[in-house]
C-alpha cells in the first residue's frame, strides 16, 4: 500500500487535523486505540506527555546555530496503522531523505545543527514511538504503550500500559511500567551508562540480564536458571512468560517491584 506523506499540510486526511506552517511544526487529529503515534528525530529531544482529550497533538520546534532551520522540513505520513512524524533534514550525496514508519525510511545529516525539539500529547489506547539519534526522550504519566529509541540520550518512560523496548548507547534507561502484559520480547538496553526497570509485583517473564562493568539487582524474588555469577543472569518471575532482556555495558542494572525497596 503506497504511504502518503504530507508537508505541513492535513487536507488529505480523514480525520480533523490542522498543520500551521510558522517556522515550527503543530498537527492535531484522532486515532483510534491501538494505532501508532511515531516521531522520529535525528537532533533534538523528544517529550511525550498525557492528553487531556481524545486527540493527538504534535508540536516541533526548529533551531539552529550555524544551519538554516528553514532547510529541515517536518513530514507527516499517514499509514494503516496511524501517523509518524519526521524531521527530515536535507538531502546527502544526492540520495533524498523519506518519512517511511518503523525502520523504513532514509534520513542522514551530514554536519547540520538543526535541533528539532518533539511534543506530543497521547491519548489514553494511542501507542507512542519515539526514535532520535541525539537527544533524551522522556515521557509523562502515559496510558498508552510505548517504545523508544535513541543514541546519543536518555530514556525515560512512565505508563500505566507497557513498554516493547526503551534503547540507547550513550545514556541511561530508566522505565516505570504499569503493566508487562508483552505479545514479543522486550527489551531494555544502553552501552555507556545504567538501566532500571519497574514492574507490577504479579510479573511473569523470563528475565535476561547482563553487563560487564556493573552489578545487577532485583526487588523480585526470582527463580535463577544455572548460577548467578553477578553480572550476568538468566530467572523467571513468576510463571514466566514472554522474554524479558535487560542489558548494558558500562552501568548496573536494577529490575524494581513497584512498591518495593528503593535501594
Amino acid at each position: 500500500m503506497r504511504l502518503l506523506p504530507v508537508l505541513l499540510c492535513a487536507a488529505a486526511l480523514p480525520w480533523t487535523a490542522q498543520a500551521v506552517d510558522t517556522g515550527d511544526f503543530r498537527w492535531h487529529g484522532k486515532l483510534k486505540a491501538g494505532d501508532v503515534i511515531e516521531l522520529k528525530g535525528i537532533n533534538g529531544a523528544i517529550l511525550a506527555q498525557p492528553a487531556a482529550g481524545n486527540e493527538v497533538e504534535v508540536s516541533a520546534r526548529k533551531s539552529g546555530r550555524r544551519s538554516d532551520p528553514e532547510k529541515v522540513r517536518v513530514e507527516m505520513v499517514q499509514h494503516p496503522g496511524g501517523v509518524t512524524i519526521c524531521a527530515i533534514y536535507p538531502d546527502v550525496d544526492g540520495r533524498k531523505n523519506v518519512c517511511e514508519p518503523g525502520n523504513g525510511g532514509h534520513n542522514r545529516n551530514r554536519d547540520n545543527d538543526v535541533q528539532v525539539e518533539f511534543t506530543v500529547r497521547v491519548p489514553a489506547g494511542v501507542r507512542f514511538v519515539g526514535r532520535t539519534v541525539n537527544g533524551n526522550i522522556e515521557t509523562g504519566s502515559l496510558k498508552s504503550d510505548v517504545e523508544a529509541y535513541t543514541v546519543n540520550g536518555n530514556v525515560k518512560l512512565n505508563t500505566a500500559g507497557t513498554a516493547t523496548a526503551a534503547k540507547t548507547v550513550n545514556g541511561f534507561v530508566e522505565a516505570s511500567l504499569g503493566s508487562a502484559n508483552w505479545t514479543r520480547p522486550a527489551e531494555f538496553s544502553s552501552v555507556n551508562g545504567g538501566v532500571s526497570v519497574e514492574l507490577p509485583s504479579k510479573t511473569s517473564a523470563e528475565v535476561h540480564a547482563s553487563t560487564v562493568n556493573g552489578s545487577i539487582q532485583t526487588d523480585f524474588p526470582l527463580a535463577v536458571e544455572g548460577k548467578f555469577v553477578g553480572r550476568r543472569i538468566n530467572g523467571r518471575l513468576g510463571n514466566g512468560g514472554p522474554e524479558l532482556k535487560i542489558s548494558t555495558v558500562n552501568g548496573s542494572i536494577h529490575l524494581r517491584q513497584q512498591g518495593g525497596p528503593v535501594i
